[in-house]
C-alpha cells in the first residue's frame, strides 16, 4: 500500500496437551512451547510493529511459586527483543548449570516461559501512544489463581462510552477509559462474580476454604462469563485470555469482522490471526485449520478438554474485505486465488482508459502488498491478447507469411519494475516527517524502460488518503516523462471511515472524500454539506436512533468516475506533465472475488452494527466543526 496504514493486530494462542517431558523427549528440547510460540508470532510479523507481548502459565506449581510470567516490548524490533530477553534471562538464571542435566520440573520450577498454556500478541496501535502500557496481554492479577485474567485481542470498540459508563455503573472506578481497559474489567467482573457464587455455594455446602479453590477451577463456565460481559460490545474483535488455573479462551464477534483461525490435535491446540500461520508452523495442511465462525468462542479447560460454543446471537456476516485486499499474508490458499482475480477484474476499466493501446503500454505496480493482484492483472491481459492473436490469424487465413504469424505472435505484454522503495529511506524520515523534500524520495524507479510515447499503468493495492502519491510516487514517475499515468486500485474507492481496528477514522483525509467536497463547491451544491452536518447532530442528539448512515447523501450526486476524476486532479502535484487518471475496483467485482468477505463498510457506508453507524455521522460533525479527535 502506498499510503502509510496501520495493520491489524494480531494473536497466538498455544495450549499443550502433554506432559511437557513428552515434548522433550519426542521433539529433544525443553523449549518445545517457546519454539512454537516464536514461529507463531514472528509469522504474523506483517500484523504488528508497534510492539509485542508473550504470556503463560504454569501447571501445578506450589503456593509462593511463580505460574504466570509475562514480558511485553516496545522496541522497533519487538518479537526479536521479547525473545531476546527471555533467552538472557535464561542464561543468567541457569548460571553455570547445563539444562540438559535438569529435570523438565526443574527447569519448569527454575525459568519463567517454560509451561503449559501461551498468549502471544502483535500490537499494531490505530491511536494513541506506544508506550509499554498500550502492549498486550493484559494482566488483571488476584491473589486467588481463578480470578487471575491474561487477554490479548485484535479488536476496537465503536461504543466505549457506554461500556465505560456501565462499569461505573457496577461501582467500578476504571483507571482510564479505553477499550481495552472496559474490556479487561467487564470480562473480569463476572469472573469475579462467577467464581463468588460457587465459592459461597459450597461453603454453604460445608467445605473448607482450602478445598473450594479447585472445585471453583473445575466448575467455572467460561461461557457464561463472555456471554455476559459480551452483552453490550458493539465492534470488531477476537478476544483471547486465559485464567491463573490454565483456562482459555478465543471469542470472535458476531459479524465476523476480525479473523481467527485454530488447529487441534493430540499434542496441541492453537489459534492464530491467519491460517497459513499455523499451517506453516505445526507443517499441517489446509483443511486441517478451521476457521473460528462469527459469534463462537473456542474454550480449553485446565483438563485440555475443548469445545466452541456458541456465545452471541447470529448477525450478518461481514468478514473483513480488506484482510483479502491488503492485511493478511497473500500465502493464503484463499487469499491468493481472491487477490488475483482482483487483478482480473480490472482488466476492462483499464483497457477502456488506455483505449486499448497494448503496444504503448507498459504495466507494473507499486510494493509489495500489490503484487498478487498485478499477477492476475497479467494474466488476464495475456488472456486477453492471445484473443486478439487468434482473431489476427484467423482472419487472415493462411495468406501470411511465418514472418507476419511470428510478428502476431510475439506480441507481448509489456511488463516492468518501474517503482522501488526505498525502506532505509522510510525508516529515517519517521523520525522527522515534516522533511517533504524526503518524502518525495521514498521511491526509486527504473530509468530507461519508458517512451514518450507511452502510458504507464501502476497497481496499487488501495488509495486511503493519496499523500505518498502526491508527494512521491507521482512525482518520480513523472521523470520517466510518459504521456499517460494510470493508477489502478485492487480496492474500491475508499469513502468512510472504519471504527473495528485500522487506522481510517478521519473522514477529511480520504481522497475520495475530498473529492465530493471539491465537486460540491465547484457545481454550488455544497449547502448539502451544511444539510447533512445538522441532520447528523440531530442524530446523535438521539439515545437510540435507527440506525442509519446520513453521510453517503455527500456522494449521491456523483458517479464513481467523477470522483475518480476529481481525484486524478487533486493528487496531481504541481507541474506534473504527464496525464494521470485513477481506476477503481467496483463493489460488484469485488463481492465477486471475494464472496466471503462483504465487510465493504469502507467503500460502501453500510456498517454492520450500530455502533458503525453511529461513528461515520459523528466523525462527518467532527470534520464540520475542525475537530481532529477520532469519532470513536
Amino acid at each position: 500500500m502506498s499510503d502509510s496504514l496501520q495493520h491489524e493486530c494480531g494473536i497466538a494462542l498455544l495450549r499443550l496437551l502433554k506432559p511437557l517431558d513428552y515434548y522433550r523427549e519426542k521433539y529433544k528440547t525443553a523449549f518445545y512451547g517457546l519454539n512454537k510460540m516464536y514461529l507463531l508470532m514472528e509469522k504474523q510479523h506483517n500484523r504488528g510493529q508497534d510492539g509485542a507481548g508473550l504470556a503463560s502459565i504454569k501447571f501445578d506449581m506450589q503456593p509462593g511459586q511463580r505460574y504466570i510470567s509475562r514480558i511485553r516490548s516496545n522496541d522497533p524490533t519487538p518479537i526479536k527483543d521479547i525473545f531476546a530477553r527471555i533467552k538472557i534471562r535464561f542464561s543468567e538464571t541457569l548460571g553455570s548449570k547445563n539444562p540438559e542435566d535438569l529435570t523438565t520440573q526443574e527447569l519448569k520450577e527454575l525459568l519463567p516461559y517454560i509451561g503449559e498454556v501461551y498468549l502471544g500478541h502483535l500490537r499494531y496501535g490505530t491511536y494513541g501512544g506506544n508506550s509499554i502500557e498500550q502492549c498486550h496481554p493484559f494482566l488483571r492479577q488476584n491473589n486467588w489463581m481463578t480470578r487471575n485474567l491474561l487477554l490479548a485481542g485484535n479488536f476496537n470498540m465503536t461504543n466505549v462510552d457506554q461500556l465505560f459508563n456501565k462499569l461505573i455503573s457496577l461501582g467500578q472506578h476504571p483507571k482510564e477509559k479505553a477499550d481495552t481497559v472496559t474490556i479487561l474489567e467487564k470480562i473480569g467482573h463476572f469472573l469475579d462474580k462467577e467464581n463468588e457464587e460457587i465459592y459461597q455455594k459450597y461453603r454453604k455446602a460445608g467445605y473448607s476454604k482450602k478445598d473450594i479453590s479447585p472445585l471453583i477451577a473445575q466448575e467455572l463456565d467460561v461461557a457464561n462469563i463472555l456471554k455476559k460481559a459480551s452483552k453490550h460490545w458493539d465492534g470488531g474483535y477476537v478476544m483471547a485470555g486465559l485464567l491463573g488455573h490454565g483456562d482459555a479462551f478465543v471469542l470472535r464477534d458476531p459479524n465476523g469482522i476480525r479473523p481467527a483461525f485454530y488447529y487441534v490435535d493430540n499434542e496441541i491446540i492453537a489459534v492464530a490471526s491467519e491460517r497459513p500461520v499455523l499451517q506453516t508452523t505445526f507443517n499441517v495442511p489446509l483443511e486441517s485449520v478451521q476457521e473460528l465462525e462469527p459469534g463462537h468462542a473456542l474454550i480449553i479447560k485446565r483438563s485440555g478438554q475443548y469445545f466452541i460454543k456458541k456465545i452471541k446471537k447470529d448477525a450478518e456476516r461481514r468478514s473483513c474485505s480488506f484482510e483479502r485486499i491488503y492485511f493478511s499474508r497473500g500465502n493464503d490458499a484463499g487469499i491468493y486465488q481472491e487477490r488475483i482475480s482482483f487483478g482480473k477484474s480490472l482488466l476492462e476499466p483499464i483497457l477502456k482508459t488506455i483505449n486499448y493501446d497494448l503496444e504503448n503500454t507498459v504495466f507494473s505496480y507499486i510494493p509489495n502488498t500489490a503484487e498478487v493482484a498485478y499477477y492476475g492483472l497479467i494474466q488476464g491481459l495475456n488472456e486477453y491478447l492471445n484473443t486478439k492473436k487468434a482473431e489476427q490469424l484467423a482472419k487472415a487465413g493462411k495468406a501470411l507469411t511465418q514472418q507476419q504469424i511470428l510478428s502476431i505472435l510475439n506480441q507481448k505484454i509489456r511488463m516492468e519494475k518501474v517503482a522501488w522503495k526505498d525502506a532505509k529511506l522510510r525508516t529515517f524520515i519517521t523520525e522527522d516527517a515534516s522533511r517533504s523534500d524526503l518524502v518525495s524520495h521514498l521511491y526509486d524507479v527504473t530509468y530507461g524502460i519508458i517512451r514518450p510515447s507511452d502510458t504507464l499503468v501502476v497497481l496499487d493495492d488501495s488509495i486511503v488518503r493519496g499523500t505518498t502519491l502526491r508527494d512521491s510516487i507521482l512525482k518520480i514517475l513523472d521523470r520517466l516523462n510518459p504521456k499517460h499515468i494510470v493508477v489502478a486500485s485492487s480496492a474500491p474507492q475508499i469513502r468512510y471511515p472504519d471504527c473495528y481496528g485500522i487506522d481510517m477514522a478521519r473522514l477529511g483525509d480520504f481522497a475520495a472524500f475530498q473529492a465530493a467536497v471539491a465537486l460540491h463547491w465547484e457545481r454550488g451544491t455544497h449547502y448539502i454539506l451544511n444539510e447533512v452536518y445538522q441532520q447528523c447532530k440531530a442524530y446523535l442528539a438521539e439515545e437510540d436512533p435507527e440506525p442509519k448512515n446520513l453521510v453517503k447523501a455527500i456522494y449521491k450526486p456523483f458517479t464513481v468516475q467523477e470522483i475518480s476524476d476529481k481525484m486524478a486532479e487533486l493528487l496531481s502535484p504541481p507541474g506534473m506533465k504527464a496525464k494521470v487518471s485513477f481506476v477503481f475496483q467496483s463493489i460488484e467485482s469485488l463481492h465477486q472475488s471475494s464472496p466471503m468477505h462483504t465487510g465493504d463498510w469502507y467503500f460502501t457506508g453500510d456498517y454492520p452494527t450500530p455502533g458503525g453507524m453511529r461513528v461515520v455521522n459523528k466523525a462527518f460533525v467532527h470534520y464540520m466543526e475542525g475537530n481532529p479527535n477520532r469519532a470513536y
